[in-house]
């Protein structure tokens, strides 16, 4: 049976005492991790978010005291216990930050019994992860995602007040808003009093927050949730949480600057990192010729070497053709890899060929020199030696080529050099490579719809010298976007904003907007164009990835604490779910069953 409180208050969390506490009376509340019985004197952990205590129930000999009570305690029961802090009369638990101490009992109250929970709660579960997140309230007792979601707490802290210092002022914007013509990925909510008008739950706060700049806040920001309904992987989730910010009267180097500083204080006072600044730029072009990558892992090497000139002339046909198609040839290098075993090498052929490529050819040289090619008998002893030359190759060395359109050998050589370094070991835990990767294509072309698209959005400012290429030539003009990347992983990116009403027309008619459409989908922010805009640019973190990262964990559901499944639904509330047939009567919907 619980009992009450009572007047009992908590003095302090579990592993907030050590041996200076030694003699103290204190009270402490949580769960029970386990209890030992040992005859007369019974042994209990007790559980909080800071951590575990030892608490020692003796044998008070009466029938219904405490010990008595602590014989039916049992794991996830909640509990409330005074007692006497004592140095620790076993062996000390180096394991444990209250290991020198325990806590002899003199009074116990079950505050709340629990069921035999479906898995055990301890640290670093080997339990499916579907069972945890269907008993997600179980899972987050544990020590190691307790941990995750105050260290999550910790860096917005740390954020929120950097950026209130730097001058910035945290404005919440809606969560219902206006579908957008690149809206497909929206999750659209229903209006009960405009029946068949929907809202939009937003992707970004984008529009908004360059209105806030219209409206003379200077420097904005705002933690704030996110929507987009796609398909999810291990770092992406329906509803997700950015670091959303924007300034007035900044440009590129403003903006980099203060999220420099920004990222350099969050890792000292979080984890004792000490970024050097400034942090490395590149442009994408260069990212994508060196790694095959807008957001390349720049812990390792192995870059991507253009052999197109070396092997123009040579007798190999995959090479040739894909030359002739206005493609390139590339290799990587892959130091001391030359006795891969050809099953391994077959994998990285099948890796290749699922990112569009016709496959991948590869040349090991041998400690003596010798040769082992997959095309050598298509070309000369000489010309070999030219393409060895040409990429460095040494004894020992795996060189590897794809042939194709430029995206496709990116796309194959740049998953495959990830592919390898992982494998092989080159990364190094605990160590953080920060780019930003500048200059990204302002159009790209969409072959499902035909037609030229905003790689970023439809506000992102061209380079002014390429402005005049928009209507003729789109694929050379430049974007004055950046992303931030770490790792291999996009944190976050932005880019200066279209602030001339002019450029913005321009941009709009390049991406298929009569002047009626751009006004019906946008036309309020255009009007406020025509009141006086001050030139601005802005940035946003992907949240939930930049603490995954300082977290050292590779899924962003162990740092959310209620997250989606793949399929964006929660085994936990059965979400989404059907809904009564009157709320869509009144709604003016209608479910047509297929």
């Amino acid at each position: 049976m619980a009992e009450p409180m009572r007047g009992m208050k908590r003095t302090c969390r579990c592993a907030e005492l050590s041996e200076k506490n030694i003699g103290e009376e204190v009270i402490v509340m949580g769960w029970v991790q386990k209890q030992r019985n040992m005859g007369n004197i019974i042994f209990a952990d007790l559980r909080d978010r800071s951590g575990i205590l030892q608490i020692i129930f003796e044998d008070d000999g009466t029938e219904n005291g405490y010990f008595s009570k602590a014989g039916k305690l049992r794991s996830e029961f909640v509990i409330a216990v005074k007692g006497v802090v004592l140095a620790r009369s076993g062996a000390v638990n180096k394991n444990l930050a209250t290991g020198k101490i325990e806590l002899k009992a003199k009074e116990l109250r079950i505050l709340s019994e629990a069921k035999t929970p479906p898995f055990p709660v301890e640290e670093n579960s080997k339990t499916k992860e579907d069972l945890r997140l269907k008993y997600r309230y179980l899972d987050l007792r544990r020590p190691d995602l307790q941990k995750n979601l105050i260290m999550r707490s910790r860096i917005a802290g740390v954020i929120r007040q950097f950026l209130a210092e730097e001058g910035f002022i945290e404005i919440e914007t809606p969560m219902l808003t206006k579908s957008t013509p690149e809206g497909a990925r929206d999750y659209l909510v229903p209006s009960r009093v405009h029946k068949g008008s929907f809202y939009a739950l937003p992707q970004s706060p984008q529009l908004f927050k360059q209105l806030l700049m219209c409206a003379g806040y200077d420097r904005y920001f705002q933690i704030v949730k996110c929507f987009r309904d796609e398909d999810l992987r291990a770092d992406r989730q329906p509803e997700f949480t950015q670091v959303d910010m924007e300034l007035s009267f900044a440009d590129e180097d403003d903006v980099i600057d203060v999220n420099e500083r920004l990222l350099k204080k969050l890792f000292k006072e979080i984890l004792d990192v000490d970024i050097t600044l400034p942090i490395q730029r590149m442009t994408w072009q260069e990212a994508m010729d060196r790694f095959g990558s807008d957001k390349p892992d720049m812990r390792f090497g192995m870059e991507l070497n253009n052999i197109s000139e070396t092997v123009k002339d040579c007798g190999f046909k995959l090479f040739t053709d894909a030359l002739a198609a206005g493609g390139s040839v590339r290799g990587i290098n892959a130091k001391g890899q030359a006795a891969m075993p050809r099953k391994k090498i077959d994998a990285l052929v099948n890796m290749a060929k699922d990112f569009g490529a016709k496959g991948l050819a590869y040349l090991s040289i041998n400690e003596d020199g010798t040769y082992k090619c997959s095309f050598g008998k298509f070309m000369a002893e000489e010309e070999l030696k030219t393409l060895v030359s040409a990429m460095d190759g040494k004894p020992g060395d795996l060189l590897l080529f794809a042939a194709g359109s430029n995206k496709t050998v990116y796309d194959a050589l740049g998953n495959i050099r990830l592919e390898i370094a992982n494998k092989a070991g080159l990364i190094k835990d605990g160590e953080y490579k920060f780019l930003w990767v500048t200059e990204f294509p302002e159009f790209e072309y969409s072959e499902e719809q035909g037609r030229y698209l905003a790689m970023h959005h439809p506000f992102t400012m061209p380079f002014e010298e390429d402005i005049q290429y928009i209507g003729s030539d789109p694929e050379r003009v430049r974007a004055r976007a950046y992303d931030i990347v770490l790792n291999g992983i996009e944190l976050g990116g932005g880019s200066v904003r279209i602030h001339q009403d002019d450029v913005q027309e321009t941009m709009l008619k390049a991406l298929g907007f009569t002047e009626e459409k751009a006004y019906e989908q946008f036309g309020f922010l255009l009007e406020a164009f025509k009141y006086g805009v001050p030139p601005h640019a802005g940035l946003a973190y992907g949240f939930d990835r930049l603490v995954m990262l300082m977290a050292g964990l590779d899924n962003i559901r162990d740092v959310i604490a209620f997250p989606k499944v793949k399929d964006a639904s929660c085994p936990m509330t059965n979400a989404p779910d059907i809904v009564e047939k009157e709320q869509l009567e009144e709604l003016g919907i209608e479910i047509k069953e297929e």
